[in-house]
């Protein structure tokens, strides 16, 4: 099985919509990263009519970050219908700031052929890239 195979069945296994209460909803996209260091990670979306929720990726984003690491390889985000789609401008945002090296970061686009954009073709100006250097 390739790692896109692995993050997206990775993803899927967690990915279970559901109703919390009358305000949340969660569990419509699931998202896996996988770390510089070769661990999995993953997370859900969290959904408030408030808009106080989560997003998957950012989900997942702060499990890693819970077990001490910040350096992405790989993201994939599972959409509710099975496809798998691009992080939302906030979840792009975060990663770029993780990192000096976040630009590296693949997402995939297309599991069907296997397309993959790195994050610095989502975020050719980033405003934040001087103060790394």
């Amino acid at each position: 099985m390739n790692i896109w195979q692995k993050l997206y069945e990775s993803a899927l296994a967690v990915q279970n919509e559901r109703v919390i209460s009358p305000f949340v909803d969660a569990g419509g996209v699931a998202a896996a990263v996988l770390t510089k260091k070769g661990n999995i990670y993953t997370g859900v979306c969290i959904d408030t009519c408030s808009g106080l929720g989560m997003c998957a990726e950012r989900n997942a984003m702060a499990n890693m970050i819970t077990h001490g690491e910040h350096e992405i390889d790989k993201v994939v985000a599972v959409m509710s219908d099975g496809g798998v789609g691009s992080p939302c401008g906030a979840c792009r945002e975060f990663m770029m700031q993780l990192s000096k090296n976040s630009g590296g970061i693949e997402i995939l686009v297309d599991l069907e052929v296997l397309k993959t954009v790195k994050l610095s073709e989502l975020m050719p100006d980033w405003w934040g890239k001087e103060r790394f250097e």
